[in-house]
């Protein structure tokens, strides 16, 4: 690695995990995201390798089954596994998310059930909250909706859409509106549903800039009885909040684990090619591409780690997670565009990880809510603390 100015690049377990991603993960990539026949059996190889190497569910807790690493620590292994969007998956950490929710908020039968399972890696999670039809930037205004039933159970009905890994995955937590009309902000609730349950379906795949990964699903009449709600009834958005705090800070590090990855490969060609008057890097067109991505990384690297820190402190970070967003989203797709620029054709095709990773950039500026929701969210808690002069 050529620059680091906030992660320890001497942690031994680090260095372990970013090791593991480059040697085992990354030569996977192409065939994971074409979702080719034998993608399912890459997974399970390399989650066992992960076991074996003793990288499995670092994150997760250790009286479960995980490694009990705490998060203000995680941070960096975050940043390393994040290096390949496959990672987290690999090595066990991918269930963070669904393990701390259902942990805190989950019945003591979910609890009892399935926690252990999403450690180990025998079952998977997804989770559903955009619909095809509502902004989803506004969940207020889901149209999915579950009906109480007699029995104190509910029944299901409406359609989700960019749930990642739903096609492989045991359990789907599902936002759902149980009372209250379309945009109130109370009366959303939370399910765990098992995909296995009669009404639920896939209903096709959504690639995302030719990846595969996303599905559409759809709940038709499906029962869930009353210990699957997650949380409170009709406190959706609180334990959603929380879960978004957390999720787009983890994302925010993968995204710097990546643009680090795409600076390397941009100072690797600099020097390494040569034209008939040297070095690419002699020219200073090539080295401002140089500068301007070392300056991205250096500015949103700290911003990423404060956010990180007061989520794992447990303090509200909704303006720092909010800047850690779109800062880390940018710099991915602003560092993999100019190390594609310097590699020319070769930065567009099938050799390098680049096109990958100037995908994931772009789409990184939607995923969890777009840049124009962060930005118009951070600015007006801003505003709102001025006091006029």
């Amino acid at each position: 690695m050529i620059d680091r100015d906030v992660t320890d690049d001497s942690d031994p377990l680090r260095q372990r995990l970013a090791g593991f991603v480059r040697e085992r993960v990354f030569p996977y990539e192409a065939q994971l995201d074409a979702g080719e026949p034998g993608a399912r059996e890459i997974r399970r190889r390399l989650r066992a390798e992960a076991r074996e190497a003793g990288l499995w569910a670092l994150p997760l807790p250790a009286e479960l089954g995980g490694g009990g690493v705490p998060l203000s620590r995680y941070a960096a292994l975050a940043e390393a596994e994040g290096a390949s969007d496959h990672g987290p998956v690999a090595v066990g950490s991918a269930s963070l998310l669904d393990v701390t929710m259902l942990a805190r908020h989950g019945s003591a039968r979910i609890r009892e059930t399935y926690l252990g399972g999403l450690v180990s890696g025998e079952l998977r999670a997804c989770y559903a909250m955009t619909e095809p039809d509502t902004p989803g930037t506004e969940p207020a205004l889901t149209a999915t909706r579950a009906e109480r039933r007699a029995d104190g159970g509910w029944t299901l009905d409406g359609r989700k859409w960019f749930v990642s890994y739903a096609a492989d995955a045991d359990l789907v937590t599902v936002l759902a509106r149980t009372s209250g009309a379309a945009g109130d902000r109370d009366g959303l609730s939370l399910f765990l549903v098992p995909t296995g349950s009669p009404g639920f379906r896939v209903v096709r795949e959504l690639p995302v800039l030719g990846a595969t990964g996303q599905y559409e699903i759809a709940f038709d009449q499906v029962e869930i009885a009353a210990d699957q709600l997650v949380g409170p009834a009709g406190q959706a958005l609180a334990v959603a909040g929380e879960r978004l705090q957390l999720g787009r800070t983890l994302r925010a590090l993968r995204w710097i684990g990546q643009a680090q990855r795409a600076f390397d490969l941009l100072c690797e060609r600099a020097v390494t090619r040569r034209g008939a008057r040297g070095p690419l890097g002699d020219r200073q067109l090539v080295q401002q591409h140089v500068f301007e991505a070392l300056l991205a990384l250096r500015t949103t690297r700290p911003v990423v780690y404060e956010a990180m820190a007061l989520v794992a402190a447990g303090r509200d970070a909704s303006v720092e997670v909010g800047l850690a967003k779109t800062a880390a989203a940018r710099t991915l797709q602003d560092v993999a565009d100019r190390a594609v620029q310097v590699f020319g054709a070769a930065g567009l095709g099938p050799d390098t990880p680049l096109a990958a990773l100037l995908r994931t950039g772009r789409t990184a500026r939607i995923l969890d809510g777009p840049d124009e929701q962060h930005i118009a969210s951070v600015a007006r808690r801003v505003l709102r603390g001025v006091t006029p002069g």
